[in-house]
């Protein structure tokens, strides 16, 4: 524990500081100075060098660094083969059929060992308020193909370690070892169970499966629970160490994730737009921060009760202070739904929808500004991250700082898809000149020769107002990179107090030491309940502080907002809001002045890119299809021009 589970705690802990720092660092900076040019320097880490094939689009840094790890694989696997197997050939002498048995023993043990290193970083990209990613710059999001990267290693050399284990009990006449459950050392039958666990979630995560089912792989995976508990119980807590940090941190997360999971937020209306896409608008805490390209999770109960899934942020947090918005576009069964679910009524006011969130989760600082010059691609309903970029650059640009010029490609297989322009502006009473921007849009419809005659035909739906919904807000308030790090630090603290006091009363008096008297299992079990509960103790303690901290101001925001709600009746809602119906065919007029639309035709990129790629520093966001990105990625990896950026946007489960 020392060596392996310490040690990145603590790096976790210290980062929690450092990013608090940067954060309010990076507002004060962002927000009052014109600091605008991004220097290239040593931008050739973040260059693709590979567009095509089974990894996607990879950097030179991510090429490194999978190089290197591989590296660490390689030599580990034939470090312990050559150790055991030396070891073998002076013991057995000249039996060679006992050295071939011993040998295929060995090498099961050496890749479950190497598997081991795998299943280390495995849990580190899925922990979405991760202070090491964040160190590092990246964001859940943006790094769960590492993820499958990770558990694609670690299931391979975890199935040639039971297959090679079973070929050895087979040829010597011992299969019923399969089914053993020892109670000191290692437990086969535990580790059999959580081999089927990670199987069941490897073949459904098959990208053909994955999306045609995804409701098959979304409730498979949860077996992760099951495949960590018996791996614990396989190995024993001890050999855990290594996988621990990694898998501590995500249980932090996941815990935070439940409770603020448990709160109903308050919706307050939905823009229906003709091509089946649906700008949910929430309340949202005034002291609630976020940035462009933020994300969040969404949980319809009425839908799913289990399912949540991932969507944009397209609200500026700068240019509305009450309010968050997302964008939902209908792709799939649950999104469908949605959609239907919001269309079908005709009234302008509708009941309460129940909605869950977990989030907002996104990077602590962008530098979207300090560039020369934005060039963003999107496919279909990857335009959504672009919409908070230009919401925020519109704000920068209205308070007289430097911005970058913006042109904007879209491509849409419809023309009623393009009303999704209109989002770009938000609706809302606040003053905004669309003209102090630099913005240029393009937008291509590739299946269509003309508009439709029903692309104007937005409609608003409002909801009514329930007191038990809260505003969205952080799970841990505004300082919530110190109370995550308090968290950390409090629950390994308490974890190790506890532990200490069992080892040294009730487990110390029964085996004095010795590995070979109290029984593995429990063992592990005492461990791993532990954990859970000082983690809980700490989070709950941090969230109800928190929680008692802004039910009081989010009770007066809501007041403040909603007043004089008693004197109007609670099926006409849209009182409230009649600043935002009068501006609700703004953004479709305003916005035609910028916009070039080509019917019929897909865009030719690389003469766009190098007709605009003038500047010192040219960001090139990229969000949509595979191929799309692909071809971008070529293109900025050419050479042709060596300042153009290159950055994928698109999150891809």
């Amino acid at each position: 524990m020392l060596v392996f589970a310490f040690p990145v705690l603590f790096v976790a802990a210290l980062s929690c500081l450092y990013l608090h720092l940067v954060t309010k660092l990076s507002d004060h900076n962002d927000r009052n100075t014109n600091r605008k040019n991004l220097k290239p320097r040593l931008a050739w880490r973040k260059r693709p060098v590979l567009v095509k094939g089974p990894l996607g689009v990879v950097s030179l840094t991510e090429l490194l660094f999978l190089t290197m790890f591989m590296g660490l694989l390689s030599w580990s696997l034939y470090s312990y083969l050559t150790s055991m197997f030396t070891d073998i050939s002076r013991e057995a002498g000249d039996n060679h059929q006992q050295v071939w048995k011993s040998k295929l023993e060995m090498s099961g043990l050496a890749v479950g060992l190497v598997g081991n290193i795998c299943l280390a970083f495995l849990f580190y990209p899925v922990t979405r308020s991760s202070s090491v990613l964040q160190l590092f710059g990246l964001t859940s999001e943006s790094s769960i193909r590492y993820h499958i990267w990770a558990a694609h290693l670690a299931l391979t050399f975890f199935t040639a370690h039971g297959l090679c284990y079973i070929l050895f009990w087979a040829s010597s006449d011992q299969i019923s070892l399969i089914l053993k459950w020892s109670k000191i050392g290692f437990s086969n039958l535990a580790g059999g169970v959580a081999l089927l666990s990670g199987l069941a979630m490897w073949v459904t995560s098959i990208p053909s499966i994955r999306r045609k089912i995804f409701e098959l792989f979304f409730y498979t995976h949860h077996l992760y629970i099951l495949f960590v508990v018996f791996y614990v119980f396989h190995v024993g807590f001890s050999s855990t160490c290594l996988i621990l940090p990694g898998f501590y941190l995500f249980l932090i997360d996941r815990y935070l994730r439940f409770l603020q999971s448990q709160q109903r937020v308050r919706l307050l209306s939905a823009r229906i737009l003709p091509g089946e896409t649906v700008e949910l608008n929430f309340l949202k805490s005034q002291e609630l921060n976020y940035n462009p390209t933020s994300i969040m999770f969404v949980n319809v109960p009425g839908i799913s009760k289990l399912q949540w899934h991932p969507f944009s942020i397209t609200s500026s947090c700068e240019m509305d202070h009450q309010k968050l918005s997302i964008v939902i576009k209908s792709e799939g069964r649950w999104s469908s739904e949605l959609y239907k679910k919001l269309s079908s009524s005709s009234s302008i006011s509708m009941d309460r929808l129940e909605v869950s969130i977990e989030g907002p989760y996104g990077p602590v600082s962008t530098h979207f500004h300090r560039r020369d010059m934005l060039i963003m691609i999107s496919g279909g309903s990857g335009i959504t991250p672009f919409i908070s970029i230009i919401r925020d650059l519109l704000f920068r640009a209205n308070e007289s700082l430097d911005t970058p010029r913006v042109l904007l490609i879209s491509v849409f297989r419809k023309s009623l898809d393009v009303t999704m322009l209109d989002l770009l502006l938000p609706v809302s009473g606040t003053s905004i000149d669309i003209h102090s921007l630099k913005l240029q849009v393009q937008a291509y419809v590739t299946k269509e020769q003309g508009p439709s005659p029903d692309q104007n035909l937005i409609q608003t739906k409002w909801f009514k107002l329930d007191p038990l919904d809260a505003p969205v807000s952080a799970i841990l308030g505004p300082s919530s990179w110190l109370w995550l790090g308090a968290i950390i630090t409090s629950s390994f603290i308490i974890f190790l107090i506890v532990i200490g006091i069992v080892t040294r009363y009730h487990i110390y008096p029964i085996d004095h030491n010795s590995d070979m008297i109290y029984p593995s299992a429990p063992r592990a079990a005492v461990n791993m309940i532990f954990t859970c509960i000082s983690i809980a103790i700490a989070a709950t303690a941090a969230f109800v502080w928190n929680k008692k901290n802004k039910d009081s101001k989010e009770m007066r925001q809501i007041q403040n907002r909603d007043s004089p709600a008693e004197a109007r009746t609670m099926s006409d809602s849209s009182w409230i809001y009649s600043d935002e119906r009068e501006l609700e065919s703004l953004p479709h007029h305003s916005f035609l002045q910028f916009t070039e639309v080509h019917y019929g035709e897909r865009p030719d990129l690389k003469k766009i890119l190098s007709e605009n790629c003038k500047g010192t520093s040219v960001g090139v966001l990229v969000s949509g299809p595979k191929k799309m990105k692909q071809e971008v990625a070529a293109i900025c990896s050419s050479g042709f021009a060596e300042n153009l950026h290159f950055k994928s946007m698109s999150f891809n489960w």
